[in-house]
C-alpha cells in the first residue's frame, strides 16, 4: 500500500471512530478491551495520535514517553480527540517523504510511511472498538488493508526479542495464518526463542487459521475469539497465541 492510502483510511476512520463514539456514549464499557470505556479509548488514541504527530512534526530522533489524555468528558473529550487526529492526518500529509525520526519496528524504510501505516491500523482496530460497544458487528474493511495490518503485527510487532509468544516445549511448534481472499499466507515458527514469521505455505503446520483478511485482523489483533472453524490443527497452540499475542 501506498502512504496515501494509510493516509485516507486513517483520515476515515478516525472520523468513524470518533462518531461511534458519540453514538455509544462515553460511559460505555468496550466489551474489546476489559475495565475500559468509550472515554478510556478516547483518551488512548487522542494520545497515541499527538505522540505520532509530535514524532513526525517537530521531528524527534529519539522516542519519548506517550503520556495519558486528559481528563475531559462529554462534547470536550470528543472534540479534543477531532482535534488531535486532524492535526495528526494533516502533519503527515505536509511532512517531506525523506523525513528522518524515530520508529519502532523493524524494516522501516520510510519513516513517514511507517507512521502513516502504524497510525492507520492503530485507529482502525480502535475504531473496531468503539463499534464493539454498540453491541453489533463490526463495519468492512478493505481485504488489502486488513491483510497489511496482519502482516504489520505478524513480521513487525511479534517478532520483536521482547515478544511474549513462546512455548516452553522444546521441540518447535508451527502456526500457519491463511488469508483466503487475498491468498497471503505467513508461517510463524513458535518456539522459546522469539517468534520468526516467514511469507510461505511450505512444510506442514502444527495449527493453521484459514480466513477472509478481515477476520484474520480481528482475531489476530485480539478482536474477536481466535476460534471456530477459521481454526484448525493443535487447538492449544492457537489458545497459546491467544493468551500470549499483546502488543
Amino acid at each position: 500500500m501506498e502512504t496515501m492510502d494509510y493516509l485516507k483510511t486513517l483520515d476515515e476512520q478516525g472520523r468513524s471512530l470518533a462518531d461511534t463514539a458519540e453514538r455509544a456514549g462515553l460511559d460505555a464499557p468496550v466489551p474489546t478491551c476489559p475495565g475500559w470505556r468509550v472515554a478510556d479509548l478516547l483518551r488512548h488514541t487522542g494520545a497515541v495520535h499527538r505522540w505520532a504527530a509530535r514524532a513526525v512534526g517537530e521531528p524527534l530522533r529519539e522516542g519519548v514517553p506517550l503520556g495519558a489524555g486528559p481528563e475531559l468528558v462529554g462534547v470536550d473529550l470528543l472534540a479534543w480527540f477531532r482535534e488531535g487526529h486532524a492535526a495528526l492526518v494533516k502533519t503527515l500529509e505536509a511532512a517531506p517523504a525523506d523525513v528522518e525520526c524515530f520508529t519502532f519496528l523493524p524494516g522501516v524504510t520510510s519513516a513517514r510511511r511507517f507512521w502513516a501505516r502504524r497510525q492507520a491500523h492503530e485507529t482502525t482496530v480502535h475504531r473496531v472498538d468503539a463499534e464493539s460497544a454498540l453491541g453489533g458487528g463490526f463495519s468492512a474493511v478493505a481485504p488489502e488493508f486488513a491483510e497489511d495490518g496482519v502482516d504489520e503485527l505478524l513480521r513487525g510487532f511479534l517478532v520483536r526479542p521482547r515478544t511474549t509468544v513462546r512455548t516452553d516445549r522444546d521441540a518447535e511448534r508451527v502456526m500457519r495464518v491463511r488469508a483466503t481472499d487475498t491468498g497471503a499466507v505467513w508461517t510463524a515458527l513458535v518456539s522459546r526463542e522469539p517468534l520468526v514469521v516467514v511469507r510461505t505455505d511450505e512444510g506442514p503446520a502444527d495449527c493453521e487459521v484459514s480466513a477472509p483478511a478481515q477476520w484474520l485482523y480481528e482475531a489476530l489483533w485480539n478482536r474477536r475469539p481466535l476460534t471456530g472453524p477459521a481454526v484448525s490443527g493443535d487447538l492449544e497452540l492457537a489458545r497459546l497465541w491467544s493468551e500470549q499475542a499483546r502488543i
